[in-house]
């Protein structure tokens, strides 16, 4: 069969817009709105529908006149009044977007002239829907009953053995397999595109589409986790239904509330055929650093050119981040077949694979990055007299560290002995840098060693997951995880961590990403290397009510409360002082605190007959406002809303829901918050994001389309200038 779906709205529907949108003559006709008025740098006025005034609708401008594209988004008032603030000078297009709408007219507009705009409804449910974020289609999937569970492998119903649960089938699925990614629901993914081939069937289609691009092996390693065949089986059926018109069964709301005084802003960033994994505007434990500076960003497998964005002159650059090791291995080399976007062209090569930035005190960036191949320096391998490898020698180290300094132009890389995957400082005189990703250790640098010194090799350090499971309070001679356990002794355990997060009592928090998932905190003691003990608490999967499962990201808030969303549908909330057992023989099972445990259901459907409490949302990391610069209050937890094409905020146990109407498709892997200026009130504060997902060529406006910087600020209402 031929599969014939565009992936962006078509001319169609734009004809429709322009024909029923307002005319030119009557565009000149303008009338200012009752209680607004327009300043120099703004673009103001009302949009009016059918029916009147429309409320909680977006207006977007955007131009090309500045030296990167740049837009900004408002939502307009309950009398239909929108106020677009500090505009830099240009021309700009406006136009209308929202729910049960489709795009107005792109009228011109400047800042200082009032812009009145005239809302086009959407002709049939089928128009409406190709502005619901992701999740609302992505919720049509359809998965195995419960009754399926456990797999009985190739000869039965094609579910491997290993998969014991539905549960586990979607925790593979979303969070931690095919959204871990990208989006699924958005138009390229909901749609076979046309220049994938002649198939004949979508099943066949979908086997061929999961190979295309230098994410093949990714791809196929996901999908045989829950049963290659079977898998596809349901994304085919998922994509057929749509084909022949399925729409989604729940409809989004209008933004509410505080929703409708968020002002979004973007700029474009980065390379083309590149993709950005996150990004990083100041030391998330002092806000006011890099006031009004630039912004760094991570693109990982795809290039080693670090973008960075100038937001006060609107310009993008990039710099190029090194390896020790020219044989470090590069992403250019991986298999591929080709695909509908980029033929048989390797879009990625990076040797660097720069995952997750953070910015220190001084105003550096400090990047997970490879730096030199696989296998470990001899410094930290058996024999060495390092200490920590003496306590507990590496011979892996898949990623290692690399620090940018913005005033010498330069990079200093660590070849580290432990592996890496997110960074987080502590709040201490060393400025001690903490990393997840090591395969069964937690590795650190002092940087203030690092930068005294210049000593790569002393200034880092790694230690085991060591449980006190003999309950004296202290580490001491320990079993091995193939061991039985022994209540004289304490308890090694072997995990892998992928969060991080450090408390302000320095405990240090990660989360270890298999089924149905757990949290550990890590004290280090007074020589970390044979002094540090870890705590584990597993995700409450048993609750019968509300199972939670599949942690990933994490953040800790000021009071040390521990949130991670879950694959589950939730954002979880851990507190430790709720706990009565913390050691002893039960700790290492991590079951033994479910007191601790809050769920919180993330907003959106859940899938269509699916009856359990949580949502589609597949959120990435979570990241706390500590220090109130969002103005939502002091730690306000912030998920990625990947599903909701959001940043959604839990504040008084309630929902903020930031969407990004515009282009189409936001999806983010991580947020920090910068104060570029306490003293102007909502101005001078930010929450910075970027568009993270590994298919930029996804977005709405498709090939060619950069990926985008993206600042969110809240103003006490919507026509705050």
């Amino acid at each position: 069969m031929r599969m014939t779906r565009g992936l962006y709205l078509g001319a169609a529907m734009l004809a429709l817009a322009l024909a029923m949108a307002t005319s030119p003559a009557q565009l000149k006709a303008q009338t200012t709105p009752p209680g607004l008025s327009v300043g120099a740098a703004e673009i103001g006025g009302i949009v009016t529908g059918p029916t009147g005034p429309e409320a909680g609708v977006w207006v977007i401008a955007e131009t090309t006149d500045l030296p990167t594209k740049y837009a900004k988004i408002v939502v307009t008032d309950d009398q239909g009044r929108y106020m677009i603030p500090e505009l830099p000078k240009a021309k700009y297009k406006v136009w209308v977007r929202g729910y049960g709408l489709i795009d107005s007219a792109k009228v011109d507009g400047e800042p200082g002239k009032l812009t009145n705009l005239t809302a086009v409804k959407a002709p049939n449910e089928a128009a409406a829907a190709e502005y619901y974020p992701q999740g609302y289609w992505y919720a049509l999937m359809k998965f195995p009953d419960k009754g399926e569970f456990p797999g009985t492998g190739d000869s039965g119903n094609r579910i491997p053995t290993s998969m014991r649960s539905q549960h586990q089938w979607l925790d593979s699925i979303k969070t931690n397999g095919c959204w871990g990614c990208h989006g699924l629901g958005n138009k390229a993914t909901r749609t076979i595109p046309e220049d994938l081939g002649s198939f004949e069937s979508s099943h066949a289609a979908w086997t061929r589409r999961i190979q295309s691009g230098q994410a093949m092996n990714s791809m196929i390693a996901t999908i045989n986790r829950f049963g290659a065949q079977r898998g596809i089986s349901y994304f085919a059926d998922w994509t057929d239904r749509i084909a022949k018109g399925e729409l989604p069964f729940a409809k989004p709301e209008r933004p509410q509330g505080i929703e409708r005084n968020i002002v979004v802003t973007l700029w474009d960033w980065g390379r083309e055929k590149a993709y950005l994994h996150d990004e990083i505007a100041t030391d998330r434990r002092n806000p006011r650093v890099n006031a009004n500076g630039k912004v760094y960003g991570s693109p990982e497998y795809s290039t080693d050119w670090i973008p960075i964005l100038d937001p006060v002159t609107h310009t993008k650059s990039e710099v190029k981040i090194g390896v020790l090791d020219p044989k470090t291995p590069s992403s250019k080399d991986d298999p591929m077949a080709p695909s509908p976007y980029y033929g048989d062209e390797k879009i990625w090569d990076s040797q660097t694979n720069s995952h997750n930035p953070m910015m220190d005190q001084l105003g550096r960036t400090w990047f997970t990055s490879q730096v030199r191949p696989a296998e470990t320096e001899p410094f930290c391998q058996q024999g060495s007299s390092h200490p920590s490898a003496k306590a507990f020698p590496t011979k892996q180290a898949s990623r290692h560290a690399a620090m940018y300094d913005p005033k010498a132009n330069k990079f200093t890389l660590v070849a580290t002995c432990f592996g890496t995957h997110h960074l987080h400082f502590a709040e201490d005189a060393s400025n001690t840098l903490w990393f997840s990703g090591g395969a069964q250790v937690l590795g650190w640098i002092n940087t203030k060693m690092l930068d005294e010194t210049g000593d790569t090799q002393k200034s880092q350090g790694w230690t085991a997951f060591v449980v006190d499971t003999n309950g004296d309070g202290k580490r001491g001679e320990y079993t091995e995880p193939n061991q039985p356990i022994d209540p004289n002794k304490d308890r090694r355990l072997s995990v892998g961590t992928y969060g991080i997060g450090v408390a302000p009592d320095g405990g240090v928090w990660t989360t270890v990403r298999v089924f149905p998932g757990f949290i550990m905190r890590t004290v280090p003691g007074s020589d970390p290397a044979n002094t540090a003990l870890t705590e584990i608490y597993e995700v409450p999967f048993d609750d019968a009510k509300t199972p939670g499962y599949g942690p990933r990201g994490m953040d800790v808030d000021r009071n040390g409360v521990v949130w991670t969303p879950l694959s589950s549908g939730h954002m979880a909330s851990f507190d430790r002082r709720k706990c009565k057992v913390l050691n002893g023989p039960t700790a290492a099972s991590g079951r033994h605190c479910s007191e601790g445990w809050t769920l919180y259901p993330f907003p959106g459907p859940q899938f269509k007959d699916f009856n359990e409490p949580g949502s589609v949302e597949s959120s990435y990391y979570t990241w706390v406002d500590q220090f109130n610069v969002s103005g939502l209050g002091a730690n306000t937890p912030m998920a990625t809303g990947n599903a909701n094409e959001s940043i959604l905020a839990l504040v008084d146990g309630k929902w903020v829901n930031m969407r990004v109407p515009y282009p189409l498709g936001f999806y983010t892997k991580g947020m920090d918050g910068r104060v570029d200026d306490p003293n102007t009130g909502w101005k001078g504060r930010g929450i910075w994001t970027t568009y993270g997902q590994r298919t930029p060529f996804h977005l709405e406006g498709g090939k060619g389309t950069l990926p985008k910087v993206v600042k969110f600020q809240i103003r006490p209402d919507p026509l705050a200038r």
